[in-house]
């Protein structure tokens, strides 16, 4: 049996507070941003709500009940037109677990899920040199070349 066809695919909800925490840590060592997932952890009502939330979209590969991929996605609500899209924000595999169809799986699972919301299209960004992601993106979808701004927010008043 292949690593890829162990692995189960689960979309998170509220009961499912228990695995955020290594999803985060999964995320951190992924993306080697450490400070951005896991210094400061939202809290459990935070967590309930966004788990509770059907237009957010987590899901966790298991390998053995361990987090061994994850993907976070947001449905968006389109105001031109009843209808959504579906914007896949983090994804990552454990590097032990890469190349095993693991992401692949990830991204069919919220294919599906946007099927069932209604959603007309996915869609998700790579940083140049992320060759794999790229090539991964590549085979399931359309390529735009396209421009990313980051535009900061003040502070929140009081704050």
């Amino acid at each position: 049996m292949t690593h890829a066809a162990r692995a189960s695919i689960r979309r998170l909800g509220p009961a499912d507070d228990g695995l955020v925490p290594a999803v985060a840590a999964l995320f951190a060592e992924a993306f080697e941003e450490p400070e951005t997932y896991s210094a400061a952890p939202p809290g459990p009502a935070w967590r309930a709500r966004l788990l509770g939330d059907p237009r957010v979209i987590v899901l966790a590969a298991l390998d053995d009940g361990a987090v061994v991929g994850a993907l976070v996605a947001y449905e968006l609500p389109k105001l031109e037109q009843e209808r959504s899209e579906i914007y896949i924000y983090d994804l990552a595999v454990a590097a032990a677990h890469r190349r095993r169809g693991i992401a692949t799986a990830l991204i069919e699972e919220t294919r599906a899920i946007a099927a069932a919301c209604g959603a007309w299209v996915m869609f998700v960004q790579a940083d140049p040199g992320d060759d794999p992601a790229v090539a991964l993106y590549t085979k399931l979808g359309r390529r735009e070349d396209v421009m990313h701004f980051d535009i900061a927010v003040p502070p929140k008043p009081g704050t």
